[in-house]
């Protein structure tokens, strides 16, 4: 079993010699897709790789099935510049290399690092990602946000963890919402979804309850009341710039509806 290690950047000079470090002891290569970078991204790449290219950004799930169109290898593992892999992962993949694996990928949960400390609760962990997977067998879909990967056949899990690196601070955690809810905005509108009061009055404060209650974000502390609120918050931005979609666009529809 040989993996390629496949990753996809754009300006990523902070973070990306740790998460190419994390996975150097499990790949049989290294690719980078680059979209255009004008920081020191490219650099560092190349110091981990020879299979680095520049391809103009589209969306995620296309940039990460051209990039898993470079491996040389019938196994990927597909890993974002702001995630490691734990030892205990590592070692877990490390076993696996001496092995033809009667499955089509595997997945493995993903704990993030947020304000100090490392979530354990709030809708954001075991957080399970399918990373681990056959070329041949695999390909990403999702024109938007939130790309997913259609897996044909058997997945199997391992216990350890990726870590995830998520937000920087809050204020980096409320421009990524803010570039988050346009695309899911746009999604919803490309889907002819409208904007309802009740999604501005009723689903963020649910979000809220869900993540903080349900999800148990209040072990999470401070970080845990953050998240959830955010969350919350998150639903209610989506579909404030849904509604104001609708309303420059060619159809126009009445709020109260």
């Amino acid at each position: 079993m040989k993996i390629s290690v496949v990753v996809i950047t754009f300006n990523e000079e902070k973070r990306l010699e740790a998460a190419l470090n994390s996975v150097k002891n499990i790949a049989s290569e290294i690719i980078v897709v680059d979209s255009y970078s004008t920081d020191g991204t490219l650099k560092i790449a190349k110091q981990f790789s020879d299979h680095v290219y520049k391809r103009k950004w589209t969306n995620y799930a296309d940039q990460k099935n051209f990039a898993n169109s470079k491996a040389s290898f019938p196994w990927i593992f597909s890993l974002d510049a702001d995630e490691r892999l734990s030892p205990e992962l590592a070692g877990e993949i490390q076993g696996l290399l001496d092995l033809e694996p009667d499955c089509s990928a595997f997945s493995m949960p993903r704990q993030a690092f947020y304000l100090g400390k490392w979530i354990r609760h709030s809708g954001w962990y075991p957080d399970r990602k399918t990373r681990l997977f056959l070329k041949d067998r695999t390909y990403w879909e999702g024109k938007y946000i939130h790309e997913s990967l259609v897996v044909d056949g058997k997945i199997s899990k391992l216990n350890g963890s990726i870590r995830h690196f998520t937000y920087n601070n809050i204020r980096d955690h409320l421009q990524r919402i803010n570039l988050f809810s346009d695309l899911g905005a746009q999604k919803l509108y490309a889907a002819d979804r409208k904007c309802r009061w009740y999604h501005l009055a009723i689903l963020p404060f649910s979000g809220f309850i869900k993540s903080y209650l349900l999800k148990a974000g209040f072990l999470d502390g401070f970080a845990g009341f953050v998240i959830s609120a955010l969350h919350g918050y998150s639903i209610f931005t989506k579909y404030a710039k849904l509604g104001e979609i609708w309303k420059k666009g060619e159809k126009i529809e009445s709020f109260s509806d």
